[in-house]
């Protein structure tokens, strides 16, 4: 029995309005993309204009220029062993291979500057760069630097090359693993999107309340009510 006629209604319309901005919110009418898929690439975007962190992890990785290394690596099967060979033979290292593992000596300055110029290439979206340079599609010779290096960063640690590792581990969080994830995003500075972010934050924050007070009215018509 509804004992409040002007709350419930007035709650009833406001769950309607609700329910009619949500269906809008899931429909694709942003670009082709509903709400959420809009605002998930727009903080995407936004987010990989500040997380360029390559410049940076490259003067640490040249610190370690003409140190050699010797290390042993797995991976999940003799095909990507194979093309995982590619990678560090172009950055000069020695490797021989023996079913799914690799033991490799080369220079660790070296090596890791030919990762992160591949990486390099995948943040700019210039996937085609490492294609070509590989001869395989440019995701799997990121996905296989990020295996070969977590091996490698694994065994150097068993040697107690710390420093050495410390390195390889930077290069895989600031380098490989951003512009895999970041890959096709186009970025862009937050400063460029200001007015959609504040209405982005500000509509949630009202959407959220718009729920809230519908069903409390709804709620309140009915004759409920929180007491102490």
């Amino acid at each position: 029995m509804i004992e409040h006629k002007k709350e419930f209604y007035g709650g009833f319309g406001l769950l309607i309005g609700f329910a009619v901005i949500l269906i809008i919110i899931f429909s694709p009418v942003f670009n082709g993309q509903n709400g959420l898929e809009y605002l998930d690439n727009l903080y995407n975007s936004i987010s990989k204009g500040s997380a360029y962190y390559i410049p940076k992890v490259k003067k640490e990785t040249d610190t370690f220029s003409g140190k050699s290394v010797n290390f042993t690596i797995e991976m999940a099967d003799e095909a990507r062993a194979q093309q995982t060979t590619s990678l560090f033979m172009k950055g000069g290292a020695l490797v021989n291979v023996s079913g799914t593992g690799l033991k490799i000596e080369g220079d660790l300055g070296k090596i890791l500057a030919n990762c992160l110029a591949d990486a390099d290439s995948m943040y700019i979206n210039d996937g085609q760069a490492i294609s070509s340079k590989y001869g395989y599609d440019e995701r799997q010779v990121l996905f296989n630097w990020w295996k070969a290096l977590k091996s490698m960063d694994k065994d150097l640690k068993k040697q107690k090359e710390f420093e050495a590792a410390k390195v390889v581990s930077q290069v895989v969080k600031k380098a490989v693993e951003c512009s895999y994830n970041y890959y096709k995003i186009e970025p862009q500075k937050i400063s460029d999107r200001t007015g959609i972010v504040i209405f982005s934050l500000v509509f949630y924050v009202f959407y959220t309340l718009w729920y809230g007070f519908a069903i409390m009215f709804m709620f309140e018509g009915w004759g409920m009510k929180l007491e102490h």
